[in-house]
Order: C-alpha cells, then sequence, then structure tokens
C-alpha cells in the first residue's frame, strides 16, 4: 500500500511538473465512428443505385477499430450539423465529381467548415480526404482550382519522396521505421488521377502554404512534380492523393495495385493513424437506437468489380 502511495505521489508530481495532471488526461474514445462522404453514381454505377461509396474505405477503417456512417448527399444543413455532433471524423473518398458544384463538394464544405470552427473551440474532429478527397481539400481551402493536368498517373504505384522534416508530421511520425523505409524506397502508394497539385502552385497559393504542410511528392510520367502528402499545420486535416486503402481491399486484375507484405503494412498504418485521431473526438449519437439506424451495417455492398475498380460498392437512394 505504501509503495502504491509513493507511485501515484510520483505520478502527480510528474504531470503537475511537465503541464497537466492525470485528471486532465484527455478522454479516449473507444468505439469511434467515421462518416464517409458519399458521391452521386454516374453512368456506369446508375443501376445500382443514385448515390455510392467504394466498400474498399469502409473495410479499411474497420480494419483499424472503427465503424463507419455514409454520408448522404443533398441533405440539409441540420441533417450535416447533427451528424457532425454524432460522428468522430469524416474521409473525402476518391471518385469523379465537381470539386465546386456536386453534393459531394457541398458536404465536405459543410464538414470541413464545422471541423476548424470545432477545433478552434478545443473540440477535435479529423478530417482524410483520398485522392479526390485530397483535391477537394486543396478546393476547400483556397476556394479556387489549383490543379493541373498530369500524365501517368491514372493506374501506377509510386514510392514517396518524403519532405526533410516528414517525421516531424502527425501523419507520418509514430509509424513503424521499417514501414517508412518501404515507403520510400518501393512503389507502395497505388495513384488513379488525372490532376495534380504542383509543388509550385501549393506555394504561389497564400491560402493553402500558410493551412498545409508538404509531407511527400511525386513525379509524373512528363518529369513534373506533384504534391502527394500533406497535413495542416494546425488542424487536424489530413490529405493523400493516393490510395492507402486499394493495397488491402482492391483486387481488380487491371490495377496496378502491389499487396505485399509491405504494401498492407502501409495501408494498416495509414487507417491506424486516422482512426487514432477520430478516437480523440467524444461526439456521441444522442442515442444507442439512432447510432445503430445510421451505420452501415444496414446496407449490403454489391459486386462492381466486373463494371468498375472498385470489386464492392454500397449504393444509397
Amino acid at each position: 500500500m505504501a509503495n502504491l502511495a509513493v507511485l501515484s505521489l510520483v505520478v502527480v508530481v510528474v504531470g503537475t511538473v511537465q503541464g497537466f495532471s492525470v485528471r486532465d488526461a484527455p478522454e479516449v474514445n473507444d468505439r469511434p465512428i467515421i462518416g464517409v462522404i458519399a458521391q452521386a453514381s454516374g453512368e456506369t454505377r446508375a443501376k445500382y443505385g443514385k448515390t455510392y461509396i467504394p466498400a474498399s474505405y469502409v473495410k479499411y477503417l474497420e480494419s483499424a477499430g472503427a465503424r463507419v456512417v455514409p454520408i448522404r448527399v443533398n441533405l440539409t444543413v441540420a441533417e450535416y450539423t447533427k451528424l457532425f455532433n454524432s460522428l468522430n471524423g469524416v474521409l473525402y473518398p476518391g471518385g469523379a465529381v465537381d470539386m465546386f458544384t456536386s453534393g459531394y463538394a457541398k458536404s465536405a464544405k459543410i464538414f470541413y467548415d464545422l471541423a476548424l470552427k470545432a477545433f478552434d473551440q478545443g473540440d477535435h474532429f479529423p478530417v482524410w480526404g483520398t485522392c479526390m478527397g485530397f483535391e477537394q481539400l486543396t478546393a476547400l481551402t483556397s476556394g479556387r482550382n489549383v490543379l493541373t493536368t498530369c500524365k501517368g498517373t491514372g493506374n501506377k504505384s509510386y514510392k514517396l519522396d518524403f519532405a526533410p522534416d516528414y517525421k516531424s508530421s502527425r501523419m507520418f511520425g509514430k509509424v513503424p521505421v521499417d514501414i517508412l523505409t518501404d515507403l520510400a524506397t518501393l512503389p507502395l502508394t497505388a495513384n488513379f488521377h488525372e490532376y495534380c497539385l504542383t509543388p509550385k502552385n501549393f506555394t504561389n497559393d497564400a491560402k493553402l502554404s500558410s493551412f498545409y504542410k508538404i509531407l511527400s511528392t511525386n513525379t509524373d510520367d512528363d518529369g513534373m512534380e506533384f504534391v502527394s502528402s500533406m497535413e495542416a499545420i494546425k488542424y487536424p486535416v489530413y490529405g493523400v492523393q493516393w490510395h492507402p486503402e486499394k493495397n488491402n481491399f482492391e483486387f481488380g486484375s487491371i490495377l496496378k495495385i502491389t499487396h505485399s507484405d509491405a504494401a498492407t503494412k502501409v495501408s494498416q498504418a495509414m487507417a491506424n493513424f486516422f482512426v487514432s485521431e477520430a478516437r480523440k473526438s467524444t461526439h456521441r449519437f444522442l442515442t444507442h437506437a439512432e447510432e445503430v439506424e445510421a451505420l452501415i451495417y444496414n446496407y449490403s455492398p454489391v459486386y462492381t468489380g466486373n463494371v468498375t475498380i472498385s470489386d464492392q460498392t454500397y449504393f444509397f437512394d
């Protein structure tokens, strides 16, 4: 008992010296729920439903211990705000819709604005953008189209050319050294995009360069360098032009995706990071019944590997 008392005293004293106490330790949410934004189906997918989410994003988040709620397009601001207050983070997936006029863009902007406002008030709500989601973040922050057409990035895997200080970033700072080494030396990041953000366009846009920090770049087939990973300097906002979810969950025969042991570890590390960010959010659904009704479990994915690059897809509306 005496030893326990001494240990407790040491913890309190050390905590006080370092500027915190045990009572001030942030609450950790071990049941995080992350929203994934849906988008219009387009001609190829229209026969299945009006909007969709590739199932790989759902599996990706679930693999790190999160649950998923689909965020459907064209809801009211009040409905999106209620969802924001119920969820612990949001993911903007890849796809092909307009960055300014689509339902995807409009819902992304609402969550982006709410997340920044919440953080300024001490409420942590992480935002992640993948591929088109990365591009959407550039539009939301800059207020304009800063992208350039790139070549050869539509179905190709790259190694990452890390920025000198990438190890001090939140995104990569806690990733094991062996995974970082693999990312820097092996083509483990799947790219499926035709537009890029060049470092020059990034630097020349004051809103972007003051908001984000470049963590990695790549080079397209014409030798043009583009930003491949970035994170906000102040806010928990993260973007990657590549697809960490595809390494583990997309197996289409035409896809140039690596499924090696190293590649799957990269996917898991990125999922673990974003879900760890979501664990810092204490948002909750008002009732258990509302939570259950909102979860992706209420929907069944459809096999779409014969018509799209996604093996399975969730459809809505």
